[in-house]
């Protein structure tokens, strides 16, 4: 399996904590080299390690800020 490598470019905001101190995040994340795309996921503290996440383009997250401001 290749090697995934990620670049955490803008750090938009923390979603909550959990008690092992891990936090969701909303940042801006390039993946890969490619370029950055919105990501929601959970990171260990000083974002060593990450747990499953959904990414979003631009325009999907236009759309979800629409859809939740309904």
């Amino acid at each position: 399996m290749a090697d995934i490598t990620f670049e955490i470019t803008e750090e938009i905001g923390v979603l909550s904590e959990s008690a092992k101190g891990w936090t969701k995040e909303l940042n801006l994340v390039s993946w890969n080299g490619r370029p950055p795309k919105y990501d929601i996921r959970e990171w260990s503290p000083n974002h060593e390690k990450m747990g499953k996440g959904m990414t979003f383009t631009e325009e999907e997250m236009a759309t979800l800020h629409r859809l939740l401001n309904k």
